[in-house]
């Protein structure tokens, strides 16, 4: 799972690299140089600058958008066939959010793993999801091919929501 505020996910006293390690101590029969090696694979497949540095660092000690991709490799280490993105691109500011959204595009290919993608975020949803499913009150109320729900939604509910997105609008 990547939640969104990585900061308060991530355990504060432990560094990055028991971090990842720690699912595969649990759920493998790993050995300590397999999970060492499998967490720098998966920080430099998330593309984190000096995989070795950062396995060394504590969270507190990267930046936003450094720790949300430890946490996106740290839910990929134990290679999951689905990953649960609780709105991750939420405190990032829009040119991280776009970096985090190219780099879960790739994740989904390259790793084979299947994304469930929660968010408000209309626009996010729109560039990233290949399908999209509307919720109101805990109750599915429309669901389908992303471009089909954004271009023709039939529910009220998902009418008033695209309906509500902002619109970048020249003024003149």
């Amino acid at each position: 799972m990547v939640f969104q505020e990585p900061m308060s996910a991530m355990n504060p006293v432990m560094k990055i690299g028991a971090q990842i390690e720690e699912p595969l101590l649990i759920h493998t029969d790993m050995t300590p140089a397999q999970r060492r090696d499998r967490a720098l694979y998966v920080l430099s497949a998330v593309e984190l600058p000096e995989p070795e540095v950062v396995y060394h660092k504590y969270p507190h000690e990267l930046s936003g958008g450094m720790l949300q991709r430890a946490m996106i490799g740290a839910a990929l280490a134990i290679r999951p066939r689905l990953l649960l993105c609780d709105e991750p691109t939420t405190a990032l500011d829009v040119t991280i959010q776009h970096q985090i959204i190219e780099l879960l595009k790739r994740v989904n290919r390259e790793f084979e793993v299947g994304i469930l993608f929660i968010s408000h975020d209309l626009h996010v949803v729109r560039k990233l999801c290949p399908r999209v499913a509307v919720m109101r009150r805990g109750v599915l109320v429309e669901e389908g091919p992303v471009e089909q729900v954004f271009h023709d939604p039939q529910d009220e509910y998902t009418k008033r929501l695209i309906a509500a997105i902002p619109t970048r609008r020249k003024r003149g």
